[in-house]
C-alpha cells in the first residue's frame, strides 16, 4: 500500500490520525474496482434523463412555456413570436437553475474535497448526497403543467438541490477512485464507470420508448401505453424522476457493500473542514508548486465548457434544422447513450495505448472536427451544399440522408466526449499529490462549472455578429482550441504521457 507523504498533509494537525491509503489493488473487474464503477450505473441516469434529455426540456417547454402562453401575457403577439417568447422563457428558467446550482457547487466543492482528504468515512457522507438526489428526483412526478402539482419555484428548488448534491457526490466518489484499484488500472476503472452509467441510461430510454412512447404513437409493441400511463398529461416525462430515484436507491447498494473507503474511522469532520479550508487557500497561494496540475485545470475549464455547450446546443441544432420529433429525439438519446457506453471503455483502452495526455488531446481534436462537420448538415444538403439531401426511406424516424449522416456523427461525439471525461479524471489523479485527490477534485469541479456561461455567450455573440446560427455554433470550437493548446503545454510525469 502507498501511504500519503505530501508535505502539506504531513504538516497538518490531523497527521497523528491513522494513515490514509492513497492506492488500492486489482483492476476494473476486481471487487473494489467494479464496486466503484457500479456507482455510476446507479447515479448517472439521473443526470442523463433529468438534466439533459427528458425532464429539463419538458419543464422548459410544457410547464414554463405552456403556462406563459396560457396566462394570456403573450396574446398580443403573432403565434410564432408568442411560441418563441415562451420557449425563450423556458430556456431562461433552466439556465437560471443551472446558474445557481453551478455557482453554489463551484464555491463550495473545493472545500468539501479538501475535507474528504482529512475526515472520516466517505460512504456515510455520500449516502446523504444520494438520499437528497433520490428524494428530489422522486418528487418530480408532481411537476405538472397548468398550476397543478408543485409550484414552479419548488420544482426549481428541487432541481438546484439535486444538481448540487450530484456535484458533491461526484467529488466524493472521485476522491475514492485512487483506492479503487492499482494505479495503472485506474483508467479502465474510470472508463468502466462511465460506460456503465451510459449503459444504464440506454436501458431506461429503451424501456420508456417500448412501454410508453411507441405504443402511443404507432401501437407497437403494445396496443397502448402500459400501466395506464397518460401521455397527454406528460406522465412519461414526469415518470423519469421516480424511475431514476428507484434506480439510484436499488443499484447503489453494491457500491456501499464493496467499494473501498479511504476515510479514517472516527476522524473529526469539524477539524477536517477547518484544516481543509486552510489547505485550499494554501493550494491557491502556492499555485506554482502544482503548476502542471493547475495548467491542466485551466485547460479543462475551456474544453469542458466547450463540450457541454456542444452537447446541449447540438440538440437545439437538430430541433431547428432537421426538425426531429419526440420519438426521433428519444432514439437520438438511446443511440448517443449506447455509444457513450462504448466511449467509457474506449477511453480507458486509448489511455493505456498512448498515455492519458495524448488520449485526451486526440479526443478533444475529434470533437472539434466532428462538431464542425455537423454544422455542414441541413435539411437541404450536406457538406455545406456540396451533396444534396434526399429521402432514403419512408420510416417513422430518420427518413433522409441528412438525418442518418447526422445520427452517425453523433456516435463519434458520444464516444470521444465520454472518453474525454474518463481521461480527464485519470489525468487529475496522475497529477495530484498523493493523499490530496479529493481536494483537487474539488478544484476540478470548479474548472467544470465556473465558466458555464462562456460557451453560450460566444454562441450568442457570434450569431448576432454574423446573422448565421451555424457560425454561432462554430464559435464553440474556439474554446476547444484554447483548451487543447493549454493541455498540450502540460508536462506529465515520466511514462504517463
Amino acid at each position: 500500500m502507498t501511504i500519503a507523504t505530501d508535505p502539506a498533509v504531513a504538516a497538518n494537525p490531523l497527521a497523528s490520525q491513522p494513515v490514509r491509503h492513497s492506492t488500492g489493488e486489482g483492476g476494473a473487474l476486481g471487487k473494489t474496482g467494479l464496486a466503484w464503477a457500479s456507482f455510476e450505473w446507479a447515479r448517472n441516469p439521473y443526470y442523463i434523463l433529468i438534466v439533459i434529455y427528458i425532464f429539463a426540456p419538458y419543464f422548459a417547454r410544457d410547464i414554463i412555456g405552456a403556462d406563459l402562453l396560457a396566462s394570456g401575457t403573450l396574446d398580443g403577439l403573432p403565434p410564432e413570436e408568442a411560441r418563441a417568447a415562451a420557449n425563450a422563457q423556458g430556456q431562461a428558467t433552466i439556465a437560471s437553475v443551472t446558474k445557481w446550482a453551478g455557482l453554489i457547487a463551484a464555491l463550495t466543492a473545493p472545500f468539501l474535497g479538501a475535507a474528504l482528504d482529512r475526515g472520516g468515512r466517505l460512504k456515510p457522507i455520500l449516502a446523504i448526497f444520494l438520499g437528497l438526489i433520490t428524494l428530489c428526483s422522486a418528487m418530480l412526478w408532481f411537476a405538472m403543467p397548468g398550476g397543478e402539482g408543485l409550484p414552479v419555484g419548488m420544482i426549481m428548488a428541487l432541481l438546484v438541490i439535486a444538481y448540487v448534491s450530484y456535484t458533491y457526490s461526484e467529488v466524493t466518489h472521485n476522491a475514492m477512485l485512487s483506492v479503487s484499484g492499482e494505479p495503472r488500472r485506474l483508467a479502465m476503472i474510470s472508463g468502466l464507470g462511465l460506460g456503465l452509467g451510459n449503459g444504464a441510461a440506454t436501458l431506461i430510454f429503451a424501456a420508456i420508448a417500448l412501454l410508453f412512447v411507441l405504443p402511443a404513437m404507432v401501437g407497437w409493441p403494445f396496443a397502448e401505453p402500459q400501466f395506464g400511463l397518460d401521455l397527454a398529461k406528460f406522465e412519461h416525462a414526469r415518470l423519469a424522476g421516480p424511475i431514476c430515484a428507484v434506480w439510484l436507491a436499488l443499484f447503489s447498494i453494491h457500491f456501499f457493500l464493496h467499494a473501498k473507503d479511504p476515510g479514517v474511522p472516527g476522524a473529526s469532520w469539524r477539524a477536517a473542514f477547518r484544516d481543509g479550508a486552510r489547505s485550499v487557500w494554501r493550494t491557491v497561494r502556492e499555485a506554482a508548486t502544482y503548476r502542471e496540475l493547475l495548467k491542466f485545470l485551466v485547460a479543462r475549464m475551456f474544453y469542458a465548457d466547450a463540450m457541454a455547450a456542444l452537447l446541449a446546443l447540438g440538440a437545439v441544432y437538430v430541433a431547428l434544422f432537421l426538425e426531429w420529433n419526440f420519438l426521433e429525439m428519444l432514439c437520438y438519446a438511446i443511440f448517443a447513450s449506447a455509444w457513450a457506453f462504448a466511449g467509457g471503455i474506449f477511453g480507458g483502452w486509448l489511455e493505456e495505448k498512448v498515455g492519458v495526455k495524448r488520449a485526451l488531446a486526440l479526443e478533444i481534436f475529434a470533437m472539434i472536427v466532428v462538431g464542425l462537420f455537423q454544422l455542414s448538415i441541413t435539411q437541404d444538403s450536406l457538406l455545406f451544399g456540396t451533396v444534396a439531401n434526399f429521402t432514403v426511406w419512408d420510416g417513422v424516424v430518420f427518413p433522409t440522408l441528412s438525418d442518418l449522416v447526422y445520427l452517425c456523427s453523433i456516435s463519434v461525439i458520444a464516444v470521444t466526449a465520454t472518453a474525454s471525461i474518463s481521461s480527464s479524471r485519470t489525468m487529475l489523479v496522475t497529477l495530484a499529490p498523493p493523499g490530496r485527490s479529493g481536494e483537487f477534485f474539488g478544484l476540478y469541479a470548479i474548472a467544470g462549472t465556473i465558466t458555464v456561461w462562456m460557451g453560450p455567450l460566444l454562441v450568442e455573440q457570434f450569431t448576432l455578429w454574423s446573422g448565421d446560427q451555424r457560425i454561432g455554433m462554430a464559435a464553440i470550437s474556439l474554446l476547444f482550441v484554447i483548451g487543447l493548446g493549454i493541455l498540450l503545454a502540460v508536462r506529465m510525469p515520466e511514462r504517463t504521457l
